[in-house]
C-alpha cells in the first residue's frame, strides 16, 4: 500500500523570465519522514520547495497539498501550516522575543521560552536583541519562529549552507528529532553526504527535470549530478 501524499505535482513546469525552470515535474512527496530535494545549483530544488508554500506559482500544472489544489487555499492561512526556514537567517528588529511574536503575536515568555528550549536555545535568551545571535543561533532563533505557529510541515531550503560543522550538526539534529516526533520535512541540499544522514525519501533534480526518485540508498550508487559535492 502507497504512503499517504502530503504533495503531489502534476505536470508543473515553472517559468522565471522566460527561461523554463522546472519542466514536467510529476512527483508525489510523502506524508511521513524527511523528503530531500537534491541536486546542483540551479537544478529548480529551491523553485520546487517555494510552490510548497505559494512562493512560486505553476507557469502549467497543478500542486496538491492533501489532496487539495494549492490555487484553492487561502495564502496566509497554508503558510501558517507550511512552515519555512532559508538559507540565510534573518531577524526582524527587536529582541528574540520579538521575532516569535513576528510570527505569532499571541507568543508570551512562557510560551516563548518554550519554543526556544524545543529548538535548544535558553529561554534567557528571549531578551536579547536578535541581531546578536551567533549564526547557528540566529538560524535556530529562526526555526523556533517558524514553529511559533504550530505548522505540521516544514520547509527549509538549504538551512545549514552559511552554518560552520557545529552548527550544521545541532540544526540537523533538530531535525531528525522534529521528523521523530511526526513532523514532514522537505530539505533542500546539494551535499550528498547530508543526504544520507537526513532522508528518508530522496528527489533527485537535474536542469529543471526530476531525474530519481525513491530511496536514498538506490541513489548512492548512481554518478553524482555535476554540482553536488559530498562532505
Amino acid at each position: 500500500m502507497s504512503e499517504p501524499a502530503l504533495f503531489d505535482f502534476v505536470g508543473v513546469d515553472v517559468e522565471q523570465g522566460g527561461t523554463r525552470v522546472l519542466r514536467d515535474i510529476d512527483v508525489t512527496i510523502p506524508e511521513a519522514g524527511i523528503t530531500v530535494l537534491v541536486g546542483r545549483s540551479g537544478a529548480g530544488k529551491s523553485t520546487l520547495l517555494r510552490c510548497c508554500n505559494r512562493l512560486e506559482v505553476p507557469t502549467t500544472g497543478v500542486v496538491r497539498f492533501r489532496g487539495r489544489s494549492l490555487s484553492d487555499v487561502d495564502v496566509l492561512e497554508h503558510r501558517r501550516t507550511v512552515g519555512m526556514v532559508f538559507q540565510q537567517p534573518t531577524a526582524f528588529p527587536g529582541t528574540v522575543l520579538d521575532n516569535l511574536r513576528a510570527a505569532d503575536p499571541g507568543v508570551d515568555e512562557a510560551r516563548g521560552g518554550e519554543l526556544l528550549r524545543h529548538v535548544g536555545l535558553e529561554p534567557a535568551m528571549l531578551g536579547q536583541v536578535a541581531d546578536t545571535l551567533s549564526g547557528g543561533e540566529m538560524q535556530r532563533m529562526v526555526l523556533a519562529r517558524a514553529l511559533a505557529t504550530r505548522p505540521s510541515v516544514l520547509l527549509a531550503d538549504e538551512p545549514t549552507a552559511a552554518l560552520d560543522t557545529e552548527s550544521s550538526a545541532q540544526l540537523e539534529s533538530l531535525v531528525l528529532r522534529l521528523a521523530k516526533e511526526g513532523m514532514p520535512i522537505l530539505w533542500v541540499t546539494h551535499d550528498l553526504a547530508q543526504m544520507r544522514r537526513l532522508a528518508d525519501h530522496l528527489v533527485a533534480l537535474d536542469s529543471g527535470h526530476i531525474v530519481y526518485t525513491g530511496a536514498p540508498g538506490d541513489y548512492s550508487d548512481r554518478p553524482m549530478v555535476a554540482g553536488e559535492t559530498e562532505t
